[in-house]
């Protein structure tokens, strides 16, 4: 059976601040996409939410980028944002960039990771998640799950993915992609994507037979906006078992929790924190960024879970560790590295400091 898993984020506002969502929008949401399933427009859906971005997972039949889909998520966001404004919730409809709907969400805000595929005998799905963070946070663990032998022992020991997978690298800041072939380039791949505010894994397919394995979001919203608008808390959709890396593999790259921008006003590094879905509320400094993991079967089109992936203590030393890794970072205060480079920080106040103390500079 052919199936598209559609995966929409969006930050309608934040209770308190942008910690979480407040359950009233999340109501609001599933009552909306309980008439569009009685209506036969999806086959089934899942409201869940990472810090102060809400998410809807949804099944459907009419493939990626598809206006009605799009467009119905359009609206629930609009109708939350609605609820939002009503109990003055904090940056209510930040991410809702237009004012009427173009048919595609692409360049409005809302962040999409969206696949279609022939369901499979067992369709295992991860549907990653975060908060506080950027899409290029998705790079080293997906690195990790498709290239990486000592991570994925599958691409030493399964037929069905020792030839490699192939990585499509969107390169945000020039609007260009490229793909590259594993093992082969993954060297040329890997001098890309460790530049992770500007070269992207949008996607990776088995390079067998061209299967999709993985989808990422992928818009910058201070791109689009002009202007910091609270950083882009990406999503990822990742399908296991059967010629694909064990869920264990999938999950495996979080055990580290690695250095992602974002943090504090979009302008701070941090480590990633895999966490339950009850501890994804971000407070400390406004973190430090977190990563929520949600097990889906996929049958007959329909949604069975999700199973709350990273509600396990294999992960506490995880969690520990990004404990650590914040107090050291926090330590530094407005000093870098805990602080972004320069170049990554053109869209908060920085510019308009610049601009102030220009006629106060003196050549040397």
């Amino acid at each position: 059976m052919k199936v598209t898993l559609s995966v929409i984020k969006a930050d309608v506002g934040g209770f308190p601040g942008h910690s979480s969502v407040h359950p009233d929008v999340i109501l609001t949401a599933e009552d909306l996409l309980e008439e569009a399933r009685e209506d036969g427009k999806i086959f089934d859906y899942y409201v869940g939410h990472v810090g102060d971005d809400m998410i809807l997972v949804m099944t459907h039949d009419k493939f990626i980028e598809n206006p009605e889909i799009h467009g119905l998520a359009w609206d629930v966001f609009k109708e939350c944002a609605e609820v939002a404004k009503e109990l003055k919730l904090y940056g209510a409809g930040q991410d809702l960039l237009k004012d009427t709907f173009s048919g595609n969400l692409k360049g409005m805000g809302p962040g999409v990771a969206e696949m279609s595929f022939e369901e499979r005998p067992s369709e295992p799905v991860i549907v990653f998640a975060a908060d506080k963070t950027e899409p290029g946070a998705w790079n080293m663990p997906l690195f990790k799950m498709f290239a990486d032998p000592f991570n994925t022992a599958g691409l030493v020991f399964d037929p069905s993915m020792h030839d490699g997978f192939e990585f499509e690298v969107h390169d945000v800041k020039a609007h260009r992609k490229v793909r590259f072939r594993t093992p082969e380039e993954m060297y040329d791949m890997l001098a890309l994507i460790g530049q992770p505010g500007r070269y992207v894994i949008k996607s990776v397919f088995r390079k067998s037979d061209g299967e999709v394995a993985a989808v990422t979001s992928t818009d910058l919203l201070n791109q689009i906006a002009g202007k910091y608008v609270g950083k882009d808390d990406p999503v990822m959709i990742v399908r296991a078992q059967h010629g694909f890396p064990a869920v264990g593999e999938v999950l495996e790259p979080f055990a580290f929790p690695h250095l992602v921008q974002g943090w504090m006003r979009g302008s701070h590094n941090g480590p990633l924190m895999p966490v339950a879905f009850r501890d994804a509320h971000p407070t400390r400094f406004d973190g430090p960024p977190r990563v929520i993991a949600m097990g889906f079967q996929i049958a007959n089109g329909m949604l069975e879970g999700p199973v709350d992936m990273f509600d396990d203590p294999a992960f506490d030393r995880a969690r520990e560790l990004a404990n650590a890794v914040a107090d050291y970072m926090r330590r530094h205060g407005p000093f870098e590295p805990h602080r972004l480079a320069e170049n990554e920080m053109e869209y908060t106040t920085l510019p308009e400091v610049l601009k102030k103390l220009e006629g106060r500079f003196q050549p040397l």
